[in-house]
């Protein structure tokens, strides 16, 4: 295998360490022997309870987002402190103010948060208990109950509180702004922004009971689909599929020029299929490319950045895109399947971008493949790690068969546990293949309603029967087990951050906020566009126009509110609140709906990259030994593709694959082409070599060269190909002067 070929700086328990010191889901309290194992088994049992409904039926709304924010609650509060210090974080002893570590005020909130998320449950047909005498939830419903109010008030701010914990105070102080706005709206200082406002009583009832507010799409949508998708990308990660994406990508991409890098870009974009945790992706990935590619010359910063710009990419490439992708196919109630192919081609211009900016550094810098010895064989490649993969085909297929999301993840997961950690070695294992086969004729049976036909239950039966029979070793148990108990930690953030979130959701829909800021944005972007116009009105060309000004200023704005609003906030809760904002705002200008969830989406995503607060950049920059800040920098200035390519989806739908009424197959390939190319000549220019070093004049000539082929237009194609001329003509006849000296010398 590569890894046997290739050493590192860092060894697993040092990136162990690096991870958890950026990705603040793993940077938890100590808690000592007894509650650390109690606590241990209790998110064993939290991602069984979820595998086990994904399969077998999730029980009602209510019902089920109530247990798994009551397990959110009880996590977080016991895993991470009031403020995080390595002194809160160590183990101190427990005693009776700290049990387990954990002072009684968290314990507390903890518990009272757990009632108030399950309390839905409990009377939801009533409670007459305790000198309570509580009507059925329809009743109270616009009208709640004092223990409505009261627990609805701990949940709110319990919510805030796990949402601040995990991932800062920045998404829960603009939660509270939301708040304070519906609160007092009368008192707004701008009239467009002024409403009636409501009470704390009517607002607890639109925060607390489902379907608005907390207890909304968000957390339904994370609770049944994304929470399971994180758990199967770190199962198999575990499992060994991340190791054979690597070997992979080693024989693609390795005996080129600037192999390790090259390697680093498709290993990632392989592993991102997988993960929905960039940090997770760079520090998986980047623990064999980046010494490796500083050990063939690469520059540290420069070795991080590649990494960084890579694993970003992973929330953008399908299959699993992350948790904001799942709540996009829900949002515009349209099977994942279409956001998936939507996201084929614009994924595919980030990893070019990419790969462009490696290959023309490695040019100028003179650095060289991998040697040939030390790329992994094909045949011992695959015969190692060919069973890895069964799991995520069979994920694909239920996907692609029109079935749910988290029946394609329940099927994957099993297929996991059995192909890993299952056979003929461990006899009692055999329970499990055998009970997922009873599974798989029992869902093609007529018995179980709408199950699979034939012809799926066939295929997967022939994929658990072939990954029970293969002959490599089986992970232990113990694994399984670890990795169940790492996914959980995974997916508390983006659990606290969508409950949370809700609240905002809750906010707009009860006040209207969203379409007030999307016409201050269209409005603002007239003013401006009318400001601009007389200065460049005269130029012939439609994008001069006063309403094509209006429109790209419109997305100018709103991308910036997505980039600055990002830095330290997770894509998925970005993407809730803008696209509140961007849909009303953009739907004015005539953009299909799809493509205005996919541009915040990716704007959103640049975030991970972008200066000051990129975790990503930071933990490669941890791995390489270069300054974050600097590195930072590299990994946006590589994304640059992401940058770009949004723009596209407004102008030109037609790259989104999935939108019949813009498709045909010749401009399909018109935009796409050009599209690439233009990301390709940009790249160049961002690495200042082509077929020969460029000075400034040149990179800026291929910047413009490549803008105008990114630009959906015929026009600015031609006008294109005369600007990169100016630069490629040049450049081939001083390397034929060169050749020329060259010979001569050598005669």
């Amino acid at each position: 295998m590569a890894s046997d070929r290739t050493s590192s700086t860092l060894d697993a328990r040092q990136l162990e360490e690096l991870e958890k010191k950026y990705d603040s889901a793993l940077n938890t309290r100590d808690n000592g022997p007894t509650l650390k194992t109690a606590i241990y088994w209790a998110t064993i049992l939290f991602a069984a309870y979820h595998v086990w409904t994904a399969g077998f039926g999730t029980p009602v709304d209510h019902v089920h987002m109530g247990i798994h924010l009551a397990g959110l609650f009880l996590f977080i509060f016991i895993y991470f402190p009031v403020k995080r210090t390595p002194a809160s974080l160590s183990y101190e002893g427990a005693g009776l103010l700290k049990p387990g570590n954990v002072p009684l005020y968290d314990w507390a909130i903890a518990l009272a948060g757990m009632l108030a998320a399950l309390f839905l449950w409990i009377s939801w047909r009533g409670f007459d208990m305790f000198g309570l005498d509580i009507p059925e939830q329809a009743l109270r419903q616009g009208n709640p109950t004092t223990p409505d109010v009261i627990l609805g008030t701990i949940l709110i701010f319990a919510t805030l509180e796990i949402a601040r914990r995990t991932i800062g105070f920045v998404l829960p102080l603009i939660i509270v702004v939301f708040m304070c706005y519906a609160l007092f709206g009368p008192s707004m200082p701008v009239q467009i922004l002024q409403h009636p406002g409501v009470d704390w009583h009517q607002f607890v009832n639109n925060m607390y009971f489902p379907s608005e507010g907390i207890f909304g799409i968000t957390l339904w949508v994370v609770s049944t689909v994304v929470f399971h998708f994180v758990l199967f990308g770190v199962v198999a990660q575990r499992m060994g599929l991340g190791q054979f994406f690597v070997d992979n990508a080693m024989m693609l991409a390795g005996r080129y020029t600037g192999g390790p890098a090259k390697v680093s870009v498709v290993s990632s974009a392989f592993f991102g299929t997988i993960s929905g945790s960039s940090i997770a992706n760079t520090v998986s990935t980047g623990s064999l490319t980046i010494p490796n590619m500083k050990k063939m010359g690469y520059p540290g910063y420069f070795a991080g950045g590649v990494e960084a710009a890579s694993s970003a990419g992973g929330q953008i490439t399908p299959p699993i895109m992350g948790a904001a992708s799942f709540l996009m196919a829900e949002y515009l109630e349209v099977p994942y399947t279409t956001i998936v192919i939507a996201a084929i081609v614009p994924a595919l211009m980030h990893y070019i971008g990419v790969l462009s900016i490696v290959h023309f550094t490695a040019k100028r810098l003179g650095l060289k493949a991998y040697p040939k010895e030390e790329l992994p064989k094909f045949l011992q490649v695959w015969k190692d790690g060919w069973y890895t993969i069964i799991p995520l085909i069979a994920l694909l297929i239920v996907l692609f068969s029109g079935y749910s999301p988290n029946m394609a993840a329940f099927m994957g997961l099993l297929l996991c546990i059995v192909v890993g950690f299952c056979g003929f070695d461990r006899p009692l294992t055999l329970a499990i293949p055998l009970g997922l086969l009873a599974f798989i004729f029992w869902k093609a049976s007529p018995a179980s309603g709408e199950g699979f036909s034939a012809t799926l239950a066939g295929i997967l039966a022939a994929l658990t029967i072939v990954g029970s029979l293969h002959r490599n070793e089986r992970k232990d148990f113990k694994d399984l087990l670890d990795s169940f108990h790492v996914g959980v930690q995974y997916a508390l953030a983006v659990g606290a951050a969508s409950a949370a979130v809700g609240i905002v959701v809750g906010v707009i829909n009860t006040t209207g906020v969203g379409f007030r800021m999307g016409f201050m944005v269209t409005n603002g972007a007239a003013d401006m566009a009318a400001w601009l116009h007389p200065f460049v009105g005269w130029i012939p060309a439609e994008a001069f126009s006063l309403s094509a000004l209006q429109q790209f200023i419109s997305l100018v704005l709103i991308a910036m509110a997505c980039i600055l609003m990002g830095a330290g906030l997770p894509t998925t809760a970005l993407y809730i609140m803008l696209v509140a904002v961007a849909t009303p705002a953009l739907t004015q200008l005539g953009v299909p709906p799809l493509a205005t969830h996919m541009f915040v989406l990716y704007y959103g995503v640049i975030s991970e990259i972008t200066p000051p607060v990129c975790a990503s950049a930071y933990a490669a920059a941890g791995i390489a030994g270069a300054n974050p800040f600097r590195t930072g920098l590299n990994a946006f200035t590589l994304g640059l593709g992401k940058l770009l390519v949004p723009m596209v989806f407004v102008y030109a739908p037609v790259i989104l694959i999935v939108l019949p009424e813009y498709f045909t197959l010749m401009s399909f390939l018109q935009v796409s082409l050009t599209c690439a190319a233009g990301v390709f000549a940009i790249g160049t220019a961002v690495a200042g070599y082509f077929i020969d070093r460029m000075g400034g004049f040149e990179r800026f000539l291929m910047v413009v060269g490549g803008l105008l082929l990114v630009a959906p237009s015929g026009s600015s194609d031609l006008l294109s190909l005369g600007v990169i001329a100016l630069v490629l003509v040049p450049q081939v006849l001083r390397k034929r002067a060169q050749k020329v000296v060259e010979d001569a010398a050598g005669e």
